[in-house]
């Protein structure tokens, strides 16, 4: 017997303000049920003694040390900018009135 059925479908539709009439409820029904069907079936295999990863690789973090350094001279800085106009560097409008 079905865990998850088209009225079941249809409530959490109702409530997450989606229209699913007909074909694609009992349709969705059917693949929610599915998806429960192998949780179950993962749920059966034994972990026992198996340590939690976060992933598969054993991973570390490559950052670089944070190391404080001096800033580049404002003249340096506009002088790389597209267009200045010093002590500034002009950008586009990107917000409109």
């Amino acid at each position: 017997m079905s865990a998850i059925t088209p009225e079941i479908v249809k409530q959490v539709a109702l409530l997450a303000r989606l229209k699913l009439e007909g074909k694609a409820l009992s349709q969705t029904a059917a693949q929610l049920d599915e998806i429960l069907t192998y949780v179950q079936r993962l749920q059966a295999v034994p972990t026992d003694g198996v340590e939690p990863t976060s992933h598969v690789l054993p991973l570390s973090n490559v950052l670089r040390e944070d190391v404080p350094q001096r800033s580049l001279p404002q003249q340096a800085v506009t002088s790389l900018a597209p267009a200045a106009q010093p002590p500034f560097v002009k950008v586009p409008k990107v917000i409109e009135s």
